[in-house]
């Protein structure tokens, strides 16, 4: 899509009326029926026709309490009736504010989104133009919105597809392509690189698969030779059959998304670039297809991991956090960055906790906590901090290897998964992991199946942002 400003409306072209909750809806030059059957709840809308022909859609925002999820509101309707718009359509934007202009934008730009990008019938390709009627100058927003609309597309369309095309080698080629085109550096460290850099958790993780692991390193710098501002690492499974420890074989098809850290922290530096922004990023994504094969890894087998620290495999299944081990250790020795996010579809266990609501946090920095949930509040991406309990430091205790990866309880995964990692982070003052095992993936108004969220790049560019 396509968007621009302007002042005044054209009441012959379509039209899109936001309307709050227990508002009456009102356009001058447009005839309203005083007894409408329209409650304007978050993404309701209702069709009207003008003189003309044209149609208006009455849009509705809900209350005071939707205003962070008002973005859902565009991209429910755009993904509903973009098929029957004209070559333009407009949003009378003089109630709205900035930001929710912005977020209208982004829900616009995601109402785009094919999930059927492999089906031989492919929709004609149509380009809209979207006008916002307002009086006050938003072509900052305008542009940010479809930037960050169009990344999120970018990255749902990367853990939406198929592992047989989506291999470790594909996720190194999507980075540098979008390095090439947004205007930053990647490194892909094949397998001769990461055995001669000492990835050992990574190579052990790949090791029964026929596509080889890979190491991608994105960096944006604002400021060439200054300090690094924060450090993503994105945990890249581009499927997990559990490996010797296989998992059941229901939903096994969903775990082509396991790379949802990935591909969020993938986004986030294809942002930052697109928008120029004044900060300097490394993301560091450590991928790998934990198969089966005469060549896995084996429960009970002792791995080395990049930071020189061994590690007893418990469980085969629990080889996200090997990745992570050797990402983090990598970031933290290369680049020492102030703060430290990393972002993984890790356990079944935070789905347990909070549902589909939102990611466990776990971090010992305050300031940053309080940030986090600030902000995910804001852009509907929202985080609820766990504990990091020394108590829990026991349970990943190993009689022949300094740690294992795994507790074997079953209760308090997510949290025992969190203080492995932990384990890595050298006690970094400003480290924050998030598991998104239930936001990066599931069910949704937009597929019929279940399918990627987007989740994570609007949080960490608006965390990001506030590091300018």
């Amino acid at each position: 899509m396509t968007y621009q400003q302007h002042t005044t409306v054209d009441l012959e072209k379509d039209i899109i009326l936001p309307c709050r909750k227990g508002a009456t809806p009102e356009l001058s030059g447009v005839d309203i029926p005083e007894r409408l059957d329209f409650e304007a709840e978050l993404g309701n809308f209702h069709t009207l026709y003008g003189t003309s022909g044209n149609k208006v859609y009455l849009l509705g925002l809900g209350d005071a309490n939707d205003s962070a999820n008002i973005g859902e509101a565009f991209q429910k309707i755009c993904y509903k009736r973009s098929a029957k718009w004209t070559n333009e359509i407009q949003v009378i934007a003089a109630g709205l504010t900035s930001e929710e202009i912005k977020k209208a934008t982004i829900g616009l730009e995601m109402g785009t989104y094919e999930i059927g990008q492999l089906k031989t019938k492919q929709k004609d390709a149509k380009e809209t133009l979207v006008t916002f009627v307002t009086s006050n100058d938003v072509s900052a927003e305008l542009q940010e919105g479809k930037f960050t609309g169009d990344t999120v597309n970018r990255i749902k369309a990367l853990v939406d597809a198929p592992a047989n095309v989506k291999t470790p080698e594909y996720l190194g080629n999507w980075a540098s392509e979008s390095s090439h085109s947004a205007g930053y550096k990647c490194t892909v460290f094949g397998m001769d690189e990461l055995e001669k850099q000492g990835f050992d958790a990574v190579i052990a993780v790949g090791k029964g698969s026929v596509n080889t692991p890979v190491v991608i390193v994105n960096e944006y710098m604002a400021r060439p030779g200054d300090k690094i501002d924060i450090g993503l690492v994105g945990k890249g499974i581009t499927f997990d059959t559990g490996g010797v420890s296989i998992k059941p074989s229901q939903n096994l098809h969903y775990m082509k998304s396991d790379m949802g850290g990935a591909a969020a922290v993938l986004g986030a530096v294809e942002l930052v670039a697109r928008l120029q922004l004044d900060v300097n990023v490394v993301g560091v994504v450590a991928s790998a297809e934990n198969a089966v094969d005469m060549n896995s890894y084996r429960p009970g087998d002792v791995i080395n991991s990049y930071s020189g620290k061994t590690i007893e495999i418990i469980d085969t299944d629990a080889e996200g956090r090997l990745v992570m081990a050797d990402a983090i250790s990598y970031l933290l020795k290369k680049y020492s960055p102030e703060r430290m996010i990393d972002l993984a579809t890790l356990t079944g266990s935070v789905v347990r906790t909070l549902g589909n609501a939102a990611a466990g946090m776990f971090t010992n920095n305050a300031e940053m906590a309080q940030d986090l949930s600030r902000l995910g509040a804001q852009v509907h991406e929202r985080v609820w901090q766990l504990p990091l309990y020394a108590d829990f430091e026991s349970d990943l205790h190993s009689d022949i290897a300094d740690i294992r990866n795994f507790s074997g309880k079953p209760v308090g995964g997510a949290i025992n998964a969190a203080k492995f990692l932990e384990a890595f982070t050298e006690s970094h003052e400003a480290w924050t992991h998030l598991d998104i095992a239930g936001v990066a993936f599931g069910d949704s108004g937009f597929a019929k199946m279940k399918s990627a969220t987007g989740y994570g790049v609007q949080l960490l560019l608006a965390y990001i942002r506030t590091l300018n």
